[in-house]
């Protein structure tokens, strides 16, 4: 039986396999998110045309489609407002086993429910967000700002004008959120008691 002889558009053009190349060793060196723009100017040459952010999301369609035809246990996922290379929620469990030890220390029971109220009702004031647990928040404030995930995003145009907080594209990352919208909606929830 013949081999059918690839196609022009089967194989990518030697510039689309230079930006798919730099994108892909870009993405394999950083721990963080990476934005189309900022891959389309790490991934431009001397040549001609530089690389578009619509080039580089295509190379990065590409790049998905190869790791999922040739079974690759990650792929390249929008998250943050930037592209990041990420595994199969299938290696989840291994890879947790694996980073155990590295693993920061997790989030109070108090600090969970912190961070989703700002999350939530960001901007939200301290005040507002005392209003609604019942109790002080400064030092929960204060270690959620340290590990990046809450800082300040302006002052409230009230009397005093309160600081107001809001998350980071940290916390982003961390939830592999693309956008604050991808939060799920509270009637999602489901009680535990349900």
């Amino acid at each position: 039986m013949a081999k059918a002889t690839p196609t022009a558009t089967d194989q990518p053009t030697e510039n689309a396999s230079t930006l798919m190349g730099a994108i892909e060793a870009i993405l394999l060196s950083i721990e963080r998110p990476v934005s189309a723009a900022r891959l389309a100017e790490a991934g431009s040459t001397d040549r001609d045309e530089p690389p578009t952010e619509a080039s580089v999301r295509q190379a990065i369609e590409s790049l998905n489609d190869s790791y999922e035809s040739t079974g690759r246990v990650f792929r390249i996922e929008h998250v943050a407002g930037g592209y990041r290379l990420m595994t199969l929620p299938a290696y989840a469990d291994a890879v947790a086993a694996f980073q155990r030890d590295r693993a920061p220390a997790r989030l109070s029971r108090a600090g969970m429910e912190t961070l989703a109220i700002i999350a939530y009702k960001q901007p939200v004031t301290r005040a507002e967000l005392e209003a609604i647990r019942g109790v002080s928040c400064g030092e929960i404030l204060k270690t959620l700002m340290d590990r990046r995930l809450v800082t300040i995003t302006g002052r409230a145009e009230v009397l005093g004008r309160p600081m107001l907080y809001g998350t980071t594209r940290q916390f982003l990352d961390l939830f592999g959120l693309a956008s604050i919208q991808d939060l799920p909606r509270p009637e999602e929830f489901v009680p535990a008691d349900a």
